[in-house]
């Protein structure tokens, strides 16, 4: 420690330098939108080649488990061909084209930053705007359902995590076909809230709690998590549903990047019945 002190101390004032320029840009960035923007711009790049690095050499370390979750994952993905195509009618007809059939595309990113301790934690992702990821993406793991992109960078992208105050997703119980709404309380990084289930249905621990596919961002049929505890205060109408995520929000390394192929057409459809 004494040496640290004595090397900082023989450099003081080059380091008084590097202070001075700090406070300088930052005094400069809260004065102009341009130079701001600019700065962030900048501060996302430097952070993602800073995590990207950090990342490979983590990911080094755990290859025997990655090869395990690409086995599973290679059996997910014989589930997900039927999930991401489009559910026709038997009385209906076929599209012989195959584009018209596919709902979902699905970009594999790597998780380069992540938080899972506060009350609003993000994800970084590796891939960006030349990737073709946008905004209101579903990001979704071998396990299960993640999180939402909320910004995206040339190269990088950051997705709203299950872990965050502002996420809100419609899923249902599989077993009873029941509609509710998935909410982080906050605390316990393993534990989601299903709400808006009513009292009158019987629902059990062991659960399925699985994405409705209702939102036009999340594919049906995705696992978000399995039921553990059941409250209902009395003369209320609606359950209070504790369940475990089913993705480990805090062991995340390679993940999908989900778009729906067919969301504009959707919204645009969705604002013409509310118009009316």
């Amino acid at each position: 420690m004494r040496h640290i002190f004595a090397f900082i101390w023989k450099h003081n004032f080059f380091f008084l330098f590097l202070v001075l320029e700090v406070v300088s840009l930052i005094f400069i960035a809260n004065r102009s939108f341009y130079h701001r923007s600019v700065l962030s711009n900048g501060t996302d790049r430097f952070t993602g080649s800073v995590l990207t690095t950090w990342s490979g050499i983590t990911s080094y370390f755990s290859l025997k488990q990655e090869n395990i979750r690409l086995a599973n994952e290679n059996a997910r993905l014989q589930r997900i061909l039927t999930q991401s195509q489009i559910t026709k009618d038997t009385t209906g007809f076929m599209v012989a084209d195959t584009s018209y059939n596919q709902q979902y595309r699905y970009t594999v990113a790597k998780v380069i930053g992540n938080s899972t301790s506060r009350r609003d934690n993000y994800i970084m992702l590796n891939k960006g705007l030349k990737h073709g990821i946008r905004r209101d993406m579903a990001v979704l793991s071998p396990d299960g359902v993640v999180g939402t992109v909320v910004s995206v960078s040339e190269n990088f992208s950051w997705a709203m995590s299950l872990l965050n105050k502002h996420t809100r997703i419609s899923a249902r119980i599989a077993r009873i076909n029941q509609m509710g709404t998935v909410v982080w309380d906050g605390g316990n990084p393993s534990v989601g809230t299903l709400q808006d289930i009513p009292a009158h249905v019987k629902v059990l621990p062991g659960d399925t709690i699985s994405s409705s596919g209702f939102s036009h961002i999340f594919p049906e049929g995705i696992k978000v998590g399995t039921v553990e505890e059941i409250y209902v205060e009395e003369g209320a109408h609606f359950y209070t549903i504790y369940f475990r995520f089913s993705a480990d929000m805090n062991s995340l390394r390679n993940v999908y990047v989900v778009k729906n192929l067919f969301r504009d057409e959707q919204i645009e459809l969705s604002k013409d019945v509310i118009d009316e």
